[in-house]
């Protein structure tokens, strides 16, 4: 694949579902920044999710919806200079998904990335 078709397919859109049925669609180059994830969408691999463009996650929708913000979050802060004034993301997780959404982290290969901080 050339690079161009590479940026291409970085541009593509992928379809994240939750156990309920609840659907989000993001970039594939934020889909990537799970490893997980990157496993399954990748062509090399001949998972169904890579022809369907689609990937499961065995989670509610609450969970689910707060990962995919994080992987958001990640891919437009990931390549900021040292001195910008990044917005911390623990702020935005409620404690009634912090512990499912470190659960996902772990399965997804994020969890070095992801340690949500538990309240005393």
């Amino acid at each position: 694949m050339s690079g161009k078709d590479k940026e291409d397919a970085n541009e593509d859109w992928v379809r994240i579902v939750s156990n309920e049925g609840y659907s989000y669609l993001v970039r594939r180059k934020v889909a990537l920044r799970s490893g997980t994830l990157k496993s399954m969408l990748s062509t090399e691999t001949n998972f169904a999710e890579a022809s369907s463009k689609t990937c499961e996650v065995h989670e509610r929708a609450a969970v689910v919806e707060k990962f995919v913000e994080y992987l958001a979050y990640k891919t437009t802060y990931e390549n900021s200079p040292p001195k910008e004034d990044i917005p911390d993301f623990f702020e935005r997780i409620v404690p009634e998904v912090a512990l499912e959404l470190t659960f996902v982290a772990i399965a997804s290969g994020s969890e070095r990335e992801l340690t949500v901080p538990c309240a005393a």
